[in-house]
């Protein structure tokens, strides 16, 4: 990937790393704005409206944090998991740099959500940890969120960092079933899903709702983090290029 030329975006955008930054300056900070407001919105609803719940009581509201982060988290995964595809099979020259970027935002709701994890269920399970089906397929996958930030980094070709990394990315593919069933397949202390495609939701939906809207605005917040983080990867890049070019004989 080099930026020692600079061409005018035409055809498919996402083809080269010059479109992308056109095409996605006018993107990052609006969809950074917007998902600031309807996070807010959510918040509010949830932590200062919502009802709390008849047997959690206030605890309940740990939801509104710990549910989108359990969705960032997975789907992150499953988008580091789609860059190494690309990036193994197809030599996408974007792929690199989204997983690279990816990687540390995905580490990051995974810990939240084991965080919050651990603050809801102290209340009614009386302990900040059990080695319950779903929390410990969770924090496999913020290990192996980590096992890709290190191994993305760790060699001087950037080339064999992301090879190695989308090796682990898509090997780690096979915790995402685990979290999201375990509460099927084992007898575990974790509630089930409250939430389905197949059904309705099981929870009143004037909590429905505003969980609805904050995992909406953190979806939203989080896309523009990745954007953002991506075109200043880039730029940077850019830079590079055009002193190496400035300086090369």
């Amino acid at each position: 990937m080099s930026f020692s030329t600079y061409p005018a975006p035409s055809g498919r955008w996402t083809g080269s790393p010059a479109r992308f930054l056109h095409v996605t300056r006018p993107m990052a900070l609006p969809c950074l704005l917007v998902g600031l407001a309807v996070l807010a919105a959510g918040l509010i609803w949830g932590l200062g409206f919502a009802p709390a719940d008849w047997q959690q009581g206030e605890t309940v509201r740990i939801m509104y944090l710990h549910v989108p982060m359990a969705w960032l988290a997975s789907a992150g995964y499953v988008l580091l998991a789609a860059c190494g595809l690309l990036s193994l099979v197809w030599r996408h020259p974007l792929a690199g740099i989204v997983a690279l970027e990816a990687g540390p935002l995905g580490a990051t709701a995974a810990a939240l959500c084991l965080i919050t994890g651990s603050l809801w269920g102290k209340p009614g399970w009386g302990t900040w940890w059990v080695w319950d089906a779903r929390l410990t397929s969770m924090l496999v996958l913020f290990f192996l969120y980590l096992g890709h930030i290190l191994t993305i980094r760790a060699f001087d070709d950037p080339v064999r960092g992301q090879r190695a990394a989308a090796l682990l990315a898509l090997a780690g593919v096979v915790d995402l079933p685990i979290i999201k069933f375990s509460v099927q397949w084992w007898n575990t202390l974790h509630q089930p899903d409250s939430i389905t495609l197949t059904g309705a939701p099981t929870m009143a939906m004037s909590m429905f709702w505003p969980l609805l809207v904050c995992t909406a605005g953190f979806t939203l917040t989080g896309t523009a983090l990745l954007l953002i983080r991506c075109r200043a990867a880039l730029l940077e890049r850019r830079t590079q290029a055009l002193a190496l070019r400035d300086i090369s004989p």
